[in-house]
């Protein structure tokens, strides 16, 4: 009898653990669905809709964060240019060679994710700029991820990055690894955005 009692404990304990599982795939696969979606959104832009705020508003939307805390920069020679926020594109260039984070990003091709950007060493000076009617101009950037924007075949010809901004860390929930890789493969599609744009802004002046 006990034997029996002790089989069908260990047989029901398996079902539900079987069951659990079941349970947080569906609950995974669903939440991935989702994200992919988000991407899938950003992929179907038509080109003429693909101008860097229309970009940056759909990884804004992708990342929960404010179409102002999405930066696009494109590589033009030797200097990063701000593409988006429009604000920050008269405040000057970031060098390739200096140590800004997103001028690492383009030299090393490599992404990168900071949850304490403020004991990092920046150009604060872009912080300084007025972003429209935010709220977010007396808030400092405490999160943020860095990735390169990669052409087909392989050149960068840009950087994307995400960030939070808030008055202390606290206050700006942390960025996952899932979230950079999630980012990395925004910028990806960023990348063939930015690159048929620019196949057909050349093909017109031709």
């Amino acid at each position: 009898m006990r034997g029996g009692f002790q089989q069908n404990w260990v047989k029901s304990r398996c079902v539900e653990i079987a069951n659990t599982l079941v349970t947080l795939s569906l609950t995974l696969s669903s939440g991935m669905l989702g994200k992919m979606r988000e991407i899938e959104q950003l992929a179907g832009l038509d080109l003429p809709e693909s101008t860097p705020e229309s970009i940056c508003a759909a990884v804004a939307n992708i990342f929960h964060v404010r179409e102002t805390e999405v930066g696009l920069l494109e590589l033009s020679g030797r200097l990063l240019n701000f593409l988006y926020p429009a604000e920050l594109k008269a405040a000057g260039a970031i060098p390739l060679s200096s140590s800004a984070v997103a001028a690492r990003t383009a030299r090393t091709k490599q992404a990168e994710l900071f949850n304490d950007f403020t004991q990092v060493k920046h150009f604060s000076i872009f912080e300084l700029v007025k972003l429209g009617d935010t709220g977010l101009d007396g808030q400092v950037i405490q999160k943020l991820m860095s990735a390169p924007v990669l052409a087909e075949n392989g050149e960068v010809i840009g950087v994307i990055q995400v960030s939070r901004k808030a008055p202390r860390p606290a206050a700006a929930g942390d960025f996952t690894p899932y979230d950079l890789q999630k980012l990395v493969s925004v910028a990806r599609l960023v990348g063939r955005l930015m690159a048929k744009g620019k196949g057909i802004a050349q093909a017109s002046s031709a």
